[in-house]
């Protein structure tokens, strides 16, 4: 038995040590990261309420009608929205963002 789990035990950090080896992953393509971003703002939600929402967001149409926005939530759609501005653009884009409706 302690052989047993001796050689689970060397096998498991053999493992390790080439995935550790293994080439940087590629970068993700515009479907998957499109899946992603989706996947992460319907987080939470659970069912066919996550299903409908994730079929609306990736075919490009608003997500159905549900509970509005928390602070958090929202503040995140606008940072993501405002990606790649930078300094007075970006504060202003933030503002504009977090007070729309």
């Amino acid at each position: 038995m302690k052989q047993l789990i001796t050689a689970i035990a060397l096998s498991i950090a053999a493992a390790g040590v080439f995935a550790a080896d293994a080439p940087a992953s590629k970068p993700m393509t515009a479907q998957q990261q499109k899946m992603a971003d989706c996947s992460a703002a319907n987080k939470g939600k659970k069912g066919d309420e996550y299903k409908a929402a994730q079929k609306a967001c990736l075919s490009g149409q608003a997500a159905p009608a549900s509970a509005p926005m928390t602070q958090k939530e929202k503040m995140a759609y606008c940072s993501k929205q405002n990606k790649g501005k930078k300094g007075d653009d970006f504060k202003s884009a933030q503002k504009a963002c977090l007070s729309a409706g």
